[in-house]
């Protein structure tokens, strides 16, 4: 029914111009001088370099939401979700479409996003409500609740340019919510709190809506949009990929984000301009073959071999295991074992090995995940390679269901071969 829907989305899009510099190998003397000579006699032909591009960041988005809804955003990066809050936000116009929006809408998109830097927490809470179009007596009567829930009482009469990004982001979720806007629209801002904050900001985003009042999420925090969630659109390129429940919408995210690439087996042969790069990694069983599926009775070896242009220091690699709902179940780091074995990569092909010992995981979907970093990452390009492969552990003994174990820390074995 028409009076349900609070928002509702007709073929938005929405285009940038992008401008690249036409590089070129080489330039000689007299032809700069020459150019510079004709600009001045004729300006109509002036000469540019610089080459325009139109990059559709939304295209023919449509959809409807319903008073109450809790939506989830999903997609990988650059797939439009940014592009569209804004959008929703009023911030950007779009360039087709039209979109009606019926309430009052309170945004948190990015770090300082509607605070003025050189005001106060405390008169930052009164600016925000006045641009929500609050009187003075309606945001007094939030004041407390607000102080309260962002826990920075003790600097709120200090200018918001002196807090930390943690801080900014406490205050400004706390006046967003508070302030009884008929739509909360939150980016993917809150990963700046820590872990305890995010759990309390999705307590008071499940309480706004249980009000009536509807919320638009964007996180690649998968157990967050689940938890949180009851419908989910999944853009892909700026379209509307799929729309509907949240678990029907995710597992679809989940099982294609990566397809045609996560396996047992990960190999590029591309050496690009990076001075260390992840060329191969692979899955071995107990009998060393290749393997993307796994007794849970069974070690679990990992091999990588990594390209090293020159030498970096300080090169370390971070592994995490997840599973589908990307919840992280291991992390370890070569740092655990030292003297760190990445500090003695030599200039070209290298080889590691970590382990993961039976019984560690219990039975499901997995996937791997490697970065590969160093405190002079202004120096070098190190290639932060991501979710790379995906492996299932099975219990044909005994048949047992999926039954995930949560563990959030663990010494896995580094080895370099």
């Amino acid at each position: 029914m028409m009076s349900d829907i609070i928002i509702k989305v007709e073929h938005i899009s929405k285009s940038y111009i992008l401008k690249h510099q036409n590089t070129e190998s080489y330039t000689a003397l007299r032809d700069v001088i020459t150019n510079k000579a004709k600009g001045l006699f004729k300006p109509s032909s002036k000469v540019s370099n610089i080459k325009s591009e139109e990059f559709w960041a939304l295209n023919d988005v449509s959809f409807d939401v319903n008073r109450g809804d809790r939506l989830g955003i999903i997609g990988r990066n650059g797939a439009g979700k940014s592009t569209l809050l804004k959008v929703l936000s009023r911030i950007v116009t779009p360039t087709k479409g039209r979109i009606t929006i019926d309430g009052r809408v309170a945004s948190l998109l990015e770090v300082g996003t509607g605070f003025h830097p050189e005001l106060s927490g405390r008169e930052n809470i009164f600016l925000n409500g006045s641009i929500l179009g609050m009187s003075r007596d309606e945001i007094k009567s939030k004041f407390d609740e607000i102080v309260a829930f962002s826990e920075v009482e003790k600097f709120l009469d200090t200018p918001v340019k002196r807090y930390s990004s943690g801080m900014y982001v406490r205050l400004a979720f706390a006046v967003a919510a508070h302030l009884d806007p008929e739509i909360l629209i939150v980016d993917e801002v809150l990963a700046v709190g820590d872990a305890e904050f995010q759990k309390k900001c999705l307590g008071k985003m499940k309480d706004v809506s249980s009000q009536g009042r509807t919320v638009l999420f964007v996180s690649h925090n998968m157990s967050a949009v689940r938890n949180l969630c009851d419908k989910a659109i999944l853009l892909n390129k700026g379209c509307v990929h799929k729309q509907g429940a949240v678990d029907v919408v995710m597992d679809e995210y989940l099982n294609s984000k990566e397809a045609g690439r996560l396996s047992g087996k990960y190999v590029t042969g591309n050496t690009n301009e990076n001075d260390v790069k992840l060329m191969k990694a692979e899955m071995f069983d107990s009998m060393n073959n290749i393997q993307d599926q796994f007794e849970i009775n069974e070690n679990i070896t990992i091999k990588f071999t990594i390209n090293c242009a020159r030498k970096v220091p300080n090169l370390y690699a971070y592994v995490a295991v997840k599973n589908n709902q990307e919840d992280l179940l291991i992390e370890s780091d070569s740092m655990d074992f030292l003297p760190n074995i990445f500090d003695s990569m030599k200039e070209g092909l290298n080889e590691y090995s970590i382990q993961i010992n039976a019984n560690l995981l219990a039975v499901g979907d997995y996937i791997l995940y490697l970065s590969l970093a160093s405190s002079y990452s202004d120096n070098f390009l190190v290639e932060t390679p991501g979710d790379i492969l995906r492996f299932t552990v099975v219990d044909s003994i005994t048949e047992r269901g999926h039954n995930r174990r949560a563990f959030t820390s663990h010494l896995l074995k580094w080895e370099m071969i």
